[in-house]
């Protein structure tokens, strides 16, 4: 009997320390959903609400458009500087969109859908206004080169706000092809329930004219705005076209986009990564969702980019060839010095979606002679945000203000210098370069950033000159909103 019982206070401990353990990281999940969709207000450019909570920001770039005669106000800075970039900040939409799309019902029962939908309208307005004409599309404001010698806060901003345009002349399909997605998807986004049918029906009519625009003026848009080359380079526009009329074919059903879908002579083989940059295999996600659901056949090219994403995600989940990352002694998934967890956060959402997917198909991975649930794909997924949340060798949670241990000195200008409601007086460069060489802490905690993250030693220098590791960016943390809502247990 005494043996027995003792057996049984054994199960109970552990019962108990699981138990409390499940619900530690559960809060973890639910802080961390919140603060990643706070970090956009901190990234937000223009005229800001009344509303906002980010309150050490104020208005900025209040001119952005003039020189050319039209309101560029709004959208979102990119990382720690304050040009907006149009590339990134519409893979950065596509990726909240898709956070909705997939995640809708986690992300009301977590009280965050509305925040959720602010940070889409918020990039998706500005990407409308941006889209001046069927075939004209503005696509940065501002210069990267005086703006990255300068650190100065947004809201003092005295570097060139020049606009930059692609057109039927000087094109850029695969810019103008990333934000037709964008609005697509953000148009899927606002078609659901609390969403606002008028306001998707308007971005659905910019994505489609932006198609358009992208497929009869093909040319990558750093060889019509040469300054783009140094940020932001586009490999390629082929990924981005699939990428725009798979989303266009999901929001509309229309044959036109289904037949571009099947007729594409490249589907991207098995890429390394979903980035900024290369989106065939968020493409190829979505077709195997679309064949999965019995909405595509599952032959030809829509076969051929099933096979494709399924075998990036064996590369993931560490059954492949390893192109697509290994893990670092911690147990981190590494591909890149530079900015590593932008890679992880896209890997992640991408695996997690596709597990959903499987799972209502009553299907599983299949990688080589190893089968794998859909339970152990999202099971590597919890693994890989645990780590970014602190369960890792430096015990250093990489969002920042999640955690006992956070990065205290993030690479972002207006995070480092003194709030604009405490310190109105301007702060020139050269002044504002006097706190880039402070030793301390940012003066702002700009919550829910992640930073780029450790090395492949699972090292990481928390100096605000570690721009490699210590930048944040809005692509990064845009596919981890559906990533934490997926794994909260609601």
């Amino acid at each position: 009997m005494v043996a027995r019982a003792r057996v049984l206070l054994v199960a109970a401990v552990v019962w108990f320390l699981s138990t409390t353990a499940c619900q530690a990281a559960q809060r973890d999940y639910a802080t961390a959903l919140t603060k990643s969709l706070l970090y956009f207000e901190a990234q937000r450019s223009g005229k800001l609400p009344p509303t906002r909570r980010v309150q050490w920001r104020g208005d900025s770039a209040l001119k952005d458009g003039a020189d050319h005669g039209v309101d560029l106000i709004g959208g979102y800075y990119d990382s720690g500087d304050n040009v907006k970039f149009g590339f990134p900040m519409a893979f950065t939409v596509t990726m909240l969109s898709w956070s909705v799309v997939e995640h809708r019902d986690r992300l009301a029962a977590a009280g965050e859908l509305s925040h959720a939908l602010q940070a889409v309208r918020w990039g998706a307005d500005y990407l409308a206004k941006a889209h001046a004409h069927p075939d004209v599309l503005y696509v940065n404001v501002g210069d990267g080169d005086s703006d990255h010698a300068c650190w100065e806060r947004p809201e003092d901003m005295d570097t060139p706000r020049r606009a930059y345009v692609v057109n039927a002349t000087h094109p850029g399909s695969d810019v103008a092809a990333e934000t037709a997605a964008a609005l697509a998807a953000a148009s899927v986004a606002f078609t659901g329930p609390r969403g606002d049918p008028r306001y998707a029906s308007t971005l659905l009519k910019h994505a489609k004219q932006l198609f358009q625009f992208a497929k009869n003026h093909r040319g990558l848009y750093q060889n019509s705005i040469p300054s783009a080359r140094s940020f932001y380079s586009s490999s390629g526009d082929e990924d981005e076209l699939l990428w725009a009329a798979v989303w266009l074919y999901i929001a509309t059903g229309h044959q036109e986009y289904k037949a571009y879908i099947a007729g594409t002579n490249n589907v991207g083989g098995v890429p390394q990564s979903l980035s900024w940059d290369d989106k065939f295999v968020g493409a190829q996600a979505l077709v195997a969702k679309l064949i999965l659901q019995g909405k595509l056949p599952n032959s030809g090219r829509h076969a051929e980019m099933r096979s494709n994403v399924e075998s990036f995600l064996c590369n993931v989940v560490q059954h492949g060839d390893g192109r697509s990352g290994r893990l670092t002694p911690g147990g981190m998934l590494y591909l890149q010095p530079w900015s590593n967890l932008q890679d992880v956060t896209t890997a992640m959402f991408v695996l997690v979606t596709h597990a959903d997917h499987l799972a209502a198909a009553r299907a599983s991975l299949q990688c080589g002679g190893v089968r794998l649930p859909p339970a152990q794909l999202v099971s590597f997924a919890r693994s890989q945000v645990d780590y970014i949340l602190g369960k890792n060798p430096m015990k250093m949670s990489y969002m920042v203000g999640v955690g006992k241990r956070y990065p205290l000195q993030p690479h972002h200008r207006g995070a480092s210098l003194p709030s604009i409601r405490k310190y109105p007086g301007k702060i020139s460069c050269g002044k504002g370069a006097e706190y880039f060489h402070r030793s301390a802490p940012n003066l702002n905690v700009i919550d829910g950033a992640i930073v780029g993250g450790p090395d492949n030693n699972d090292h990481y220098d928390d100096s605000r000159g570690n721009y490699q590791q210590g930048e944040p960016s809005t692509y990064t943390v845009a596919p981890i909103v559906g990533v934490l809502a997926r794994l909260l247990r609601n």
